[in-house]
Order: structure tokens, then sequence, then C-alpha cells
């Protein structure tokens, strides 16, 4: 009887053991298959910063991004990363549905469509505690996105509208108390963290002061217009510069506010098991920048750090990685299921330090300005290569926004006046022309169009078919109107379709 006896509590103390520990057929929330806890998921965002405006991404002032600068080291920097819609809603829904647009039901910044699962939601009822700090407005229908924790939203003592969005001690005090309430509820935890800045108002413009209650400059340094470089698609003119200026200090802004993230982060004690993404939402709002399908508007400074898993200091120029492609990639990093209907799809191998096919081409839309006012453009870029439709040009209607309305195009404007070359420059962002080509290794400021160089006819013919090729893939509704775009009236009936979904559209805009 002796064996027998031991045998049994043998196994009793192995099912008591297995007991303790949550032993089940199905791991237990916030765990993977393995029953390994998961990581924590924290993505940062900064809105309206072009790519080489960071400095491990090229950009010579000394000293304008410290803190993204040190992330870049400990993680992956991604040379060709970008956002497949330039404009914030757009861009931002994209990330988190992997899903374009026009597939998610938020083309301008209206409410995408209930049908869409939203990232937040697949992590939620994994077990993670969800967070978002700034821009909260631009993740809609709210119900969608299954925030724990909106602060910038609710708390009284910091209403989000009076700048709480660029405030650096408030990203630290918020991002804190949100890694002790996952601390609390035992769960790992996604956040999504987003500065306001560089978005307009810029530092140290009377505007910031007025619209957010407080001493802009006394957040941030002051940059002088002689210290900042102006890039080659604007020119180098006074008020160019002086506005130039006035981004730089905001980008500085920015920075300190995710430096100060990652802080509260470090403090917290889980930086180890943290996966953290930074990137921003699109270009700047300059002329040829935001709200384009332009390198500077789609280009996104994309870093990785993900402690244990990818290496630092590596950096991806082989790659082309998109928007969509973040829900995916973050969906297979804790071991979820996918959605079956994605756009995006996931380049964690690539984080793995390994090769990863289908990953040269990245197709970039644009649909509509917050005035309700359709700009319908996509883009195909390649290895070298950008091709851009736009169907929208037809040599009367002129391009406007958000860039049109700073000191940089009214600058632009008056020296047009007496500079030809300038007014060849404003002339040609007012009206376009349908097609585009760029040579991005040789012109990456898409200062001269190729479209009609019979040097590059093969190329303009090679990418024609990828772009129809990818509309048909991606199901974008413009796909048969791009097909038939040289027969009569097809266009400008497109056109006019555009024109009536815009009101449609805008009828839902929540702010």
């Amino acid at each position: 009887m002796k064996g027998p006896c031991n045998v049994f509590f043998i196994v009793l103390s192995l099912l008591t053991l297995f007991s303790l520990k949550g032993f089940s057929s199905h791991p237990p929330l916030g765990s993977n298959k393995n029953g390994k806890a998961r990581p924590n998921i924290l993505i940062i965002t900064v809105d309206d910063l072009t790519y080489n405006s960071v400095g491990a991404f090229g950009c010579k002032i000394p000293g304008i991004t410290p803190n993204i600068d040190a992330l870049a080291r400990r993680g992956m920097r991604f040379t060709r990363g970008f956002i497949n819609t330039a404009v914030c809603q757009p861009s931002r829904q994209a990330m988190l549905t992997g899903l374009y647009p026009h597939n998610n039901g938020s083309e301008g910044l209206e409410p995408m469509s209930i049908d869409a699962v939203t990232l937040p939601e697949k992590l939620k009822k994994a077990g993670y505690t969800n967070g978002v700090l700034g821009k909260e407005i631009h993740y809609q229908p709210m119900e969608k996105f299954q925030w724990d924790y909106i602060p910038f939203f609710t708390e009284k003592d910091s209403t989000w509208r009076k700048g709480s969005g660029r405030i650096p001690s408030l990203f630290y005090d918020y991002a804190m108390t949100f890694f002790k309430m996952s601390q609390k509820n035992n769960e790992p935890f996604f956040l999504v963290a987003n500065s306001q800045d560089p978005h307009r108002p810029f530092a140290g413009t009377e505007e910031d002061l007025q619209s957010f209650g407080y001493n802009p400059l006394g957040q941030t340094r002051q940059f002088q217009p002689d210290a900042v470089d102006v890039p080659a698609f604007l020119p180098d003119i006074p008020d160019v510069r002086k506005e130039m200026a006035q981004y730089y200090s905001t980008v500085y802004r920015a920075d300190l506010s995710i430096g100060a993230i990652l802080k509260a982060l470090s403090e917290s004690g889980m930086a180890d098991n943290t996966l953290i993404v930074f990137m921003s939402d699109n270009g700047s709002a300059f002329p040829y920048g935001k709200s384009q399908c332009y390198y500077n508007s789609n280009r996104t400074p994309l870093i990785v750090a993900w402690p244990g898993v990818v290496k630092p200091g590596t950096v991806d120029s082989t790659h082309a990685v998109s928007g969509i492609d973040l829900m995916p990639t973050i969906l297979e990093a804790v071991q979820l299921p996918q959605e079956t209907n994605l756009d995006g799809k996931s380049y964690l191998p690539i984080l793995l330090g390994k090769k990863q096919k289908n990953k040269n081409h990245v197709y970039t839309t644009y649909y509509q300005i917050f005035a309700k006012i359709r700009y319908p453009m996509r883009s195909v870029l390649n290895d070298r290569f950008s091709y851009i439709y736009n169907f929208w040009a037809d040599g009367k209607t002129s391009m406007t926004g958000d860039a049109t309305g700073g000191l940089t195009w009214k600058a632009m404007l008056a020296a047009a006046k007496t500079d030809a070359a300038i007014a060849e420059r404003v002339n040609f962002y007012k009206y376009r022309t349908p097609e585009e080509l760029y040579d991005y290794k040789n012109d990456p400021d898409a200062l001269h169009n190729l479209i009609d160089d019979p040097a590059y006819k093969k190329e303009v013919k090679k990418l024609r078919k990828k772009m129809l090729k990818l509309m048909i893939q991606y199901k974008d509704p413009a796909h048969e109107a791009y097909r038939d775009r040289n027969k009569k009236d097809v266009i400008s009936n497109f056109m006019k379709q555009q024109k009536e979904k815009a009101k449609n559209t805008g009828k839902n805009v929540l702010f």
C-alpha cells in the first residue's frame, strides 16, 4: 500500500500546484497561449511631424529630439516606415484597425464604421487595461476603443482644450497614474500616448498662448530663425524661416513630452516587459507636407523597441512598412488571432531580425480635408520611385487646407509676385497635375515631376499597373475610375460623386 499511497500524494500535490498557478485548458487573461504574461504595449505618436525633423532620422539641429534619439538607440529604426493617409483621424484609425480609411469608414474626420474591429477591443478581451493620452477625440466612435483611462478628456483640473496634450509634466503624471492602475488591476497595459505637438499653433506664437492658456515657451526651448534648416520643398525666405523656427520649438516640446512618458514607464518598473512603438501620424502642416501623398507627407520616423526581443540600435532600410501594419504586428506579438479581413500585414519577423517578402511597396491614399472638401489622391511607392494620381486636378480646382493657413504660405504668395521659381511652386501646389512621378532616391523633396520624361516611360507604365493592382487588392472604390481614367467624363463624374459623399460624411464630424 506504500507505493500507491505515495503516488496518490504526488498526484494530489501536482494538481494543487497547477490549481495555484491557474492551470486550465486555456491560458488566463493577460497571458499568451503558453501561459506566459503578455507584454505591455505602449504606442507613442506625435502630431504633424515630418520624418526628418528627428535627429535619429537626419535632422542636423543639435539636440532637437534627445528623447526620441535615445529610444532609437534602444530599438529598431525603420528608414522606410510610412503612414497611409496623411491627416490625423484617418491615419490614427487606420493604425488601430489595420484597414484603409475606405474600409474602416473614416475617410475624413468622421467616426469609423461600427463594424470595424479595433486593436483596443481585441486587447481588452485578452485582459489588457487600455488607456489613451491626448487626441482621444480622433478615435471614434469611442465605445469601439474600450478605453479604461482617458484623463485629458475627463479630468476637470486639466481640460484637454487648454493645452494638456502639450504639457510634458501632465504626460508624466497621467502616464504614471495609468501604469499604477494597470499594476493594481494585475493586467498588462495598452497605452496610446499622443502629443498634440508639433501641430499648429506653434510654440512661441500668440495663437499658442491664447489657445492653450499657458506660457508655451516655458515648456520648451526657443529656436531662432538662423539656427534651423528650411527643407528643400519650401523656399528659404525670411518668414518661412521664422515659422520653421517656431515649428522646431514645438518639435522640441513634443520630445519633452515623450521623455516624460518614458520616464514614468521606467519608474513604474514595467519597462523591461513593454513593447514600444513610436511614430508620427503624418508630415508637418506646410505646403507639400500634410494632407498630400508626397514623401514628406507619408514617411514617418518609425521606431520599435522591445527589450530582449528587438536588438538595440538596429536599422531596417530594406522593408517598407506602414500604419495599417501596426494592428496585425501587435496581435502577432502578443499571440492573439488575426482578424481575417485586415489590409495590413504583421512585420514581427522583421523585428526579430528576419527577412520578409512582399514588403517593398506601400499604397497611400488621401480623401478629404477638415473643411469637407474632397481632394482624392492615391500613390504607390517602391524603394526608389513614387507615382501619384490626383483625381481632383482638373486645372480649375485649387488646393487649400491646414498648410495654406500659416505664415509660410502667405510668405510664398507674396514672394511669388516677384520670384518666378516660387510662383511656379505656388501654382503647382494649388492646381497640381493628374499624374506625378518622383525619383525619391535623388529627389526626396519631390521637386522634379518626371511624369512626361521619356527616360521614365517604362517606370510610369510599371507603377500605373501596380497602382491598379493595389487598388483592387485593398478594395479601393476609386479603382474603376482610375482604370477608366482616359474615358470621357469618367473622372469628372467620379469627382461629382466625391463632392456628394463629402456632404454626407461631414454630417458626422464630432468637432
